[in-house]
């Protein structure tokens, strides 16, 4: 039986991979577009920059905790025993939808309401000005909370039905609006020069455009969801009886999901308020200003060095969610080790490639974030500064996703939020030691040290805990695969940096004469490390080449010949 649904299921999986990666990639790449456009329209070191950045990412921290804790984790297995049944589940999610509108139009209009009070709480040492623009712009921006709701379940809806591509593929719509936004503002109000901040001269036009217009593309995103599910014909409708949803089961498994992201959520807001304390130090310097990194630069390289993980580690573990889920409910637990280490092996390929890319493009990936004023290049150096520190745990960080994915598809969230309470408490000490003895102008650059360091952390704990439960899934064999692959990438970074080395990239030379010039040597150093790396892989006859390949292989010839062994 295994054997005759082995093929279905493998090619069901590679195509849900490949659109899912697809539509993140898509995204992703339109979102570095929005980012470096925002920074020639504002700068990206600058105050304007960093109180927009704090309005616009608390609704997005929100979404984090209800889309990675309860809507994903906890919803999904009971979206799909709702599936099940003779209406598909349509008046089960007819009843989720409606209790996701309600609870989060009510949830967002408290926080509209709390705005001023909001921004004063998450930042240290802001000026009243300061305050008050943040104010304006939370006003516009806290909104997104309900699209952001909305978003969560209607697209999980959607992937407990096996309709994987549009979640990842909605993300688009709000980065296309919000590049139309972008450069409606410059037709407008023109870029920044770099030589003086536009916050002195900000305008209520400005906010309404800038903050207004995310709002916008967040409320566009959530609901171009409802097309593919109206063409599933579950006939959804309001519906408001909302009692025999098993919403009490659900809730015991909320309390520790609820519990395990607000530790981890209020632990990022808790280190941007820190790192928040840059914007008023930059401000009272009399120069260097472009090169002290605050809340915006941080944000951006986190934004860059979690591509990888986005469109690989977080699309593959999405798919095989499901089918533990699946495993879990009909009691085979012989098949969790072999998905975890597949799953590990197989990403181990892009993810730890990708951290040795950006450890050497660092330079010029901040100067195209470094906007295009007269400050630009400093700025650039700057965010790469950050780049190198944030690249440096993104295998952990994905490794320890793959691994607590077990849990939850167990309905176990007590074990993740031990972790994550556990990484929070070392995390927030440790910041706070920084704080201490750290000036606010070198703070971001601390903190995001500490990011890479609690990745490290996170992927340890998750891994004696799921040995501990479900014995070894290949430890040794998925640690040698990291360790070879490791090797390989390394070599390529070498020859990369020697190519980006002899085109000036590590002493103010072409790379940094524009955004142009940075993309140029990314793609020709990144094309000449890809292609050291893969011919390195096949050389060394890794399986995991063709497994990451497959699902592409069979769509391209020449990458089928490449991985083949």
């Amino acid at each position: 039986m295994s054997t005759s649904k082995t093929p279905t299921a493998s090619g069901g999986h590679s195509r849900a991979y490949a659109l899912m990666a697809s539509g993140t990639l898509v995204s992703r790449i339109l979102g570095f577009v929005r980012t470096a456009l925002l920074a020639v329209a504002i700068g990206s070191i600058t105050t304007v920059a960093d109180v927009f950045e704090k309005a616009n990412i608390i609704p997005t921290i929100i979404f984090m905790l209800l889309a990675g804790g309860i809507f994903n984790v906890v919803l999904v297995p009971q979206l799909i025993k709702a599936s099940k049944k003779a209406d598909r589940g349509s008046d089960y999610t007819s009843r989720l939808i409606t209790l996701t509108v309600v609870v989060m139009a009510g949830f967002a209009v408290l926080l509209t309401l709390l705005a001023g009070p909001i921004i004063t709480l998450l930042t240290k040492g802001w000026t009243p000005s300061m305050l008050a623009l943040g104010t304006a712009f939370a006003y516009w921006s806290l909104p997104q909370v309900f699209f952001y709701g909305v978003y969560a379940v209607v697209g999980q809806v959607l992937n407990a039905h096996g309709r994987f591509g549009a979640y990842m593929w909605a993300p688009v719509v709000n980065n296309v609006v919000q590049i139309a936004v972008i450069g409606t503002y410059m037709a407008l109000f023109g870029a920044y020069g770099g030589t003086d901040d536009p916050f002195a001269s900000w305008t209520r036009q400005q906010t309404l455009l800038l903050a207004g217009g995310s709002t916008l593309g967040i409320a566009l995103q959530a609901l171009v969801l409802f097309l593919p599910l109206a063409r599933m014909g579950l006939h959804i409708r309001p519906r408001f009886g909302w009692r025999g949803m098993g919403l009490r089961h659900v809730g015991r498994l909320a309390v520790w999901t609820l519990v395990s992201m607000t530790v981890g959520n209020v632990a990022s807001l808790a280190y941007a308020r820190l790192v928040s304390s840059a914007t008023p130090a930059r401000a009272a310097l009399d120069s260097g200003g472009a090169s002290v990194a605050g809340e915006y630069a941080l944000n951006t390289s986190q934004l860059i060095t979690v591509l990888p993980h986005s469109i690989f580690a977080l699309s593959l573990a999405t798919v095989l969610f499901n089918e533990l889920s699946r495993s879990f409910a009909d009691g085979d637990r012989e098949a969790i080790g072999p998905l975890l280490s597949r799953g590990l092996r197989t990403t181990a390929v892009p993810v730890v490639f990708a951290s040795v890319a950006f450890i050497v493009l660092a330079g010029p990936v901040g100067r195209i974030f470094g906007g295009t004023g007269s400050t630009a290049a400093a700025a650039g150096a700057a965010i790469g500064q950050l780049v190198v520190l944030t690249a440096l745990g993104l295998p952990f960080k994905s490794i320890h996703f793959f691994l607590i994915r077990v849990f939850f598809a167990e309905e176990d969230t007590k074990t993740p939020m031990l972790i994550q309470t556990t990484i929070a408490a070392v995390g927030l000490a440790a910041a706070y030691t920084m704080a201490a003895f750290l000036p606010a102008t070198r703070i971001a650059v601390g903190i995001a040290l500490l990011y890479g360091l609690t990745n490290v952390l996170s992927a340890v704990l998750a891994h004696v805990l799921v040995v501990r439960r479900y014995g070894d899934y290949g430890t040794s064999e998925v640690a040698g695969t990291y360790i070879r692959i490791g090797w390989m990438a390394a070599a390529a970074g070498a020859v990369g940096a020697a190519v980006l080395w002899l085109m000036g990239g590590y002493s103010d030379g072409y790379p940094w004469d524009g955004i142009p010039n940075a993309v140029v040597s990314i793609a020709v150093v990144g094309s000449v490390m890809l292609v050291v790396f893969l011919l390195l892989l096949r050389a060394a006859r890794l399986p995991e080449l063709e497994e990451f390949l497959g699902p592409l292989a069979r769509r391209i010839p020449d990458l089928g010949r490449l991985s083949r062994r």
